[in-house]
């Protein structure tokens, strides 16, 4: 993102708490308008967003034979320090505890809120396995959706190489980039949408209790990165035997560029280039692993999406209990993997699991400005995420290939 949408979107932040605190109410009135328009907006785009996001993603991947034992050790150290990221989130949420925003700040929409209180636990497991492949799209059924995305993207990764599968996947590449287009145009106009959901926010509610509790949100989202870039990720390799420190050296070029680009994926040269002449990885292994990990290894938006759902859910009036708690450390990890190649990342992705939910998402307008934040801290970690997991796959492999030499 360049410095002037940062700028733009500020002031749009600024203006929109201007207009909230006139307490006019033809003002007011037109902000609530526009606030809705965008919202509708968004939840058009949420579910194509997560289906395609999440088909391309594990369709891409494929697996030759002599790549399977690199790809299942990638995918394990993936899915290990993106869970712990997503745990370490909540475990910060509870502690610090985040109040809810006043009542008014989420009065608009409260009532189309989906509640979980008359469900039971088994009833919500059940709620997510689908009868039927139309339900799910009709309904905004995210937990749904996602399950049978998982199925067709395996599946079409699965197929045997044909005009078939070429079609196929040129087709979703080309709806795809036709939804990014979409989604582009909407991030062109976002700042109108700030304007309206700071002042219908700001126009509802005094700021001093907003502020309270937004920086306590914030103070979770950073404090968890912070948490899992200095001590999670080092434990981690520790535990391999590798030296933390000598490899966040090596990687500082590529995690620094990472701090300031925002893209992992713009980044990826760089990471290549520390893993392989800095910390000394294999190529075979730097080269397969970190395009893999640029795709699918994404700790902060695991436990950004965490957060904010549970953020989200908590001022809507949904009850959140541990087991669901639980699901939906499932559903952060899940949804991460899917991030590839979404604008906007793990911030559109959660907007549109809260989207799909029916809550109200006027409160992700106040988060957005701070966003952009949270997004420099959130891809550093992902790229020193990824470079660990080169690090730790790179030795698992040179340990397997020694047993292999020595029988």
């Amino acid at each position: 993102m360049k410095r002037y949408q940062i700028a733009i979107w500020l002031a749009a932040l600024a203006v929109g708490v201007g207009l909230g605190l006139l307490r006019i109410e033809a003002i007011d009135s037109v902000m609530n308008v526009i606030a809705t328009i965008f919202t509708r907006l968004f939840r058009l785009l949420a579910v194509p967003t997560i289906v395609l996001a999440v088909i391309s993603t594990l369709a891409s991947l494929g697996g030759g034979r002599d790549m399977r034992r690199m790809f299942r050790t990638t995918l394990t150290y993936t899915l290990l320090t993106t869970t712990t990221a997503a745990i370490v989130g909540l475990a910060l949420y509870l502690w610090i505890a985040p109040g809810n925003l006043p009542a008014g700040a989420v009065a608009a929409e409260s009532a189309t809120a989906v509640s979980t209180e008359h469900l039971s636990y088994t009833d919500h497991l059940m709620s997510v396995i689908p009868d039927n492949i139309v339900e799910p799209l009709l309904t905004g059924n995210v937990l749904a959706l996602i399950l049978i995305c998982f199925a067709v993207g395996i599946a079409l990764s699965k197929m045997p190489e044909s005009k078939a599968k070429d079609t196929l996947l040129s087709g979703l590449s080309g709806l795809q980039e036709l939804l990014f287009t979409l989604i582009r145009w909407l991030i062109a106009v976002l700042p109108i949408g700030i304007v309206a959901f700071s002042a219908q926010l700001i126009a509802q509610v005094g700021g001093t209790t907003m502020l309270d509790s937004i920086g306590k949100y914030v103070a979770v989202i950073i404090g968890g990165n912070c948490a899992q870039f200095l001590i999670v990720l080092p434990l981690f390799l520790l535990a391999k035997g590798i030296n933390p420190i000598k490899t966040l050296r090596g990687m500082t070029p590529a995690i620094i560029m990472a701090f300031f680009t925002k893209s992992s994926a713009a980044t990826l040269p760089v990471t290549m280039d520390n893993a392989e002449n800095r910390i000394g990885v294999d190529k075979k292994v730097s080269r397969f692993v970190l395009p893999i990990c640029t795709t699918v290894n994404m700790n902060g938006c695991a436990a950004f999406i965490l957060v904010t759902s549970l953020f989200v859910m908590q001022n809507n009036g949904i009850s959140v209990t541990l087991p669901m708690m639980g699901l939906w450390i499932i559903i952060s990890v899940l949804s991460a993997f899917g991030n590839a190649g979404v604008p906007m990342g793990c911030y559109f992705l959660t907007l549109s699991l809260m989207s799909g939910m029916g809550a109200d998402i006027s409160i992700m307008g106040i988060i957005l400005p701070i966003y952009t934040i949270i997004d420099m801290v959130e891809t550093a970690e992902n790229v020193w995420s990824d470079s660990c997991v080169c690090a730790m796959t790179g030795k698992t492999m040179d340990s397997k290939k020694s047993k292999v030499n020595a029988a």
